[in-house]
């Protein structure tokens, strides 16, 4: 029997059902189509995360205050309250600390805001003038907080894009308008450019006030909850870590560093953590899109199964006429082969074309890993073989006599 022949035969078997043969390479259609479409956008937001973290710059360091202790319970790490602005000044004059450029101590927390008959939930922050050039910040429209601002505690704010929205309405001039923060009307000064960002993580929808005006008229405190620190260069990144951790255990009465109240992490801290949950989250949502496949494989092999009981007596007569069990097999297996091999192909365009639209709809980098696709293509290949055997076995074990009989 001709291995031609074999296909030929495949193939015009698979076409005699075919909202079957449909159905069935619809499992894998949707299986191959959804692995691919999460490990592409796990690997968008993964690439978005690491654009945004490395925006800010290389040789960025952020101190955060440690988790405090609560009725014997230790809380989340940054609900400290033991840094202070003075702990940011030190950082920048200590003659400890030779690897500094400058420093910007914040205070940020959630909050709602209002504008009239508008209002948001977004996050504000209290900074230093020195915040633009610490986090690599621009203005599209106004000025930026000064060193007055913070000494008169002005009631002014600076806003994110996405907070101008938000409030006032696309494309709305919002110098010179005024929003409510917490009882307090504040005068809008400005508008920082558009930085991208989604959730709570969007920077575009922020608004910035005056440090001291976010301590003493917002929000009640005399901490900051985080000090942002710009080192000389990448180069110094460790150096400076050691400096400000030292002078900062001298500062707060601490000899033993295992017990520092504060935490310094680098932007490669903070990306490497960032990635790992990333790629956590993306393996996550893989393993159960494949559990699609194993189902997709599963209703192929109930397929097959079918056809060999439909097929008894061809199968019988084949035999009867010489045809040898690696015949029977190779038809078979060749027949779950194909329906695999163009589930996977249709399953690679549409994980493609779906990835594609929601990238875009989120505005998140579209990427494809050509090793997924390799992947899908050598998966539909094993889905087809594996899920296959047994019944391309089963129709080869068959007595000629007996499937001839079979009615």
């Amino acid at each position: 029997m001709e291995y031609s022949e074999i296909v030929t035969d495949a193939l015009g078997n698979l076409t005699v059902n075919k909202m079957r043969t449909g159905l069935a390479v619809l499992g894998i259609i949707i299986g191959i189509g959804s692995v691919i479409a999460l490990v592409s956008l796990g690997q968008g937001s993964q690439k978005a995360v690491t654009a945004q973290i490395q925006s800010l710059g290389s040789n960025l360091l952020t101190v955060v205050p440690s988790g405090g202790q609560s009725g014997g319970v230790r809380q989340a790490a940054g609900s400290g309250t033991n840094l202070t602005s003075a702990d940011a000044e030190a950082i920048l004059n200590s003659p400890a600390v030779t690897t500094v450029k400058n420093v910007s101590p914040e205070y940020t927390d959630r909050i709602q805001v209002t504008a009239g008959r508008n209002n948001t939930n977004t996050m504000v922050l209290g900074v230093t003038p020195q915040y633009l050039e610490v986090r690599k910040t621009e203005l599209s429209s106004g000025t930026f907080i000064t060193a007055r601002d913070n000494e008169a505690q002005a009631k002014v704010a600076v806003l994110g894009p996405q907070a101008v929205t938000d409030l006032f309405g696309e494309g709305a001039a919002a110098v010179g308008q005024s929003v409510r923060i917490n009882g307090q009307a504040m005068r809008v000064i400005g508008v920082t450019t558009s930085r991208g960002g989604s959730g709570f993580q969007n920077q575009d929808d922020r608004i910035y006030v005056p440090l001291s005006t976010a301590q003493k008229l917002l929000f009640g405190t005399n901490y900051v909850n985080q000090i942002a620190v710009e080192a000389n260069s990448e180069d110094v990144m460790t150096q400076a870590q050691d400096e400000i951790g030292y002078l900062l255990l001298a500062r707060h009465r601490l000899s033993d560093p295992s017990q520092a109240d504060f935490f310094i992490m680098s932007q490669n801290d903070i990306l490497n953590t960032a990635s790992s949950v990333t790629g956590t989250f993306t393996a996550l949502l893989s393993g159960i899109a494949a559990i699609s496949l194993v189902v997709g494989g599963i209703g192929i092999m109930n397929i097959m199964l079918v056809t060999v009981t439909e097929r008894t007596r061809e199968i019988g007569l084949r035999k009867a006429l010489g045809a040898r069990k690696r015949h029977i097999i190779t038809q078979f297996l060749l027949e779950s082969v194909i329906l695999t091999a163009v589930g996977g192909t249709f399953g690679i365009a549409f994980g493609i074309a779906v990835s594609y639209i929601i990238a875009r709809v989120i505005s998140m980098p579209f990427t494809i890993a050509v090793s997924s696709v390799a992947l899908a293509i050598g998966v539909s290949g094993g889905i087809g073989i594996i899920f296959g055997w047994y019944p391309a076995r089963l129709a080869s074990n068959l007595q000629p006599i007996e499937a001839l009989r079979y009615e």
